[in-house]
């Protein structure tokens, strides 16, 4: 047996998995894997330098590096790192994580919600890149009564100036004479998508907030606040774009 390294149950429980006695558990219950291989000893050490873990077949970043940060973006912050119109942005939120952090992808001023934030430049690109058709949601009320046609409708196809946008999914979550509220998930990644897609369906959007960014959740996350991404929830965002 390696005597080198650290125990496999503290590795896990520093990088955010859970309690170091919850973690012995997943690994006597056969959830964890290293290098490939099931490991259900408690004795096991790993090297966090050299080895690849996973749990539930999710990989575990053990890079003490990297960060990647959920925000609650608040309406009337500019989605950039700075801005020469002095307006509010996402570093005056990200100052007490001492790092350069680049943002994924971009919520227009006026709406609110999730925006994840990441030191690696390459998980950055990847979230961002169309090609991996990472799904976005989004809580969106809307003027008037809609139609349940529309949701139809939406899953089709609206057109648009710059051509065809599309749903993956709406569902309709109340609906009023003056007011509706939408749950839409998109992969659609252009400018403003959702309220111009709003717009061209004639029930433009009152106010708009992104609640999820592929497997991570906005969740009870309040307003200006963020938390930082680890363990598994880390590993299946990296899995979901292929790293």
């Amino acid at each position: 047996m390696n005597t080198e390294g650290e125990r496999l149950q503290k590795v896990l429980a520093h990088a955010g998995i859970a309690s170091r006695r919850v973690c012995e558990q997943m690994i006597a219950d056969g959830r964890v894997e290293v290098n490939g291989e099931v490991v259900t000893e408690m004795g096991r050490r790993v090297d966090p330098a050299v080895d690849v873990i996973h749990v539930d077949s999710a990989r575990v970043v053990l890079d003490a590096d990297h960060l990647t940060i959920a925000f609650n973006k608040p309406t009337g912050v500019v989605s950039t790192m700075n801005d020469p119109e002095g307006r509010p942005t996402l570093a005056d939120f990200m100052g007490r994580y001492n790092t350069r952090l680049f943002h994924v992808g971009r919520l227009d001023t006026p709406t609110q919600g999730l925006i994840l934030l990441t030191n690696d430049g390459e998980l950055a690109q990847r979230l961002a890149h169309p090609s991996w058709k990472v799904p976005k949601t989004y809580l969106c009320t809307v003027n008037g009564r809609v139609p349940r046609g529309l949701v139809k409708k939406l899953k089709q196809g609206v057109e648009l100036e710059d051509g065809l946008a599309k749903a993956d999914a709406v569902t309709i979550k109340e609906t009023a004479p003056m007011a509706s509220i939408l749950e839409i998930t998109l992969h659609d990644g252009r400018n403003r998508i959702v309220r111009r897609m709003m717009d061209a369906v004639g029930h433009p959007v009152i106010e708009l907030v992104r609640t999820q960014v592929g497997p991570i959740r906005l969740g009870d996350l309040r307003s200006g606040r963020s938390r930082v991404i680890t363990g598994a929830e880390l590993g299946n965002l990296m899995r979901s774009v292929g790293l």
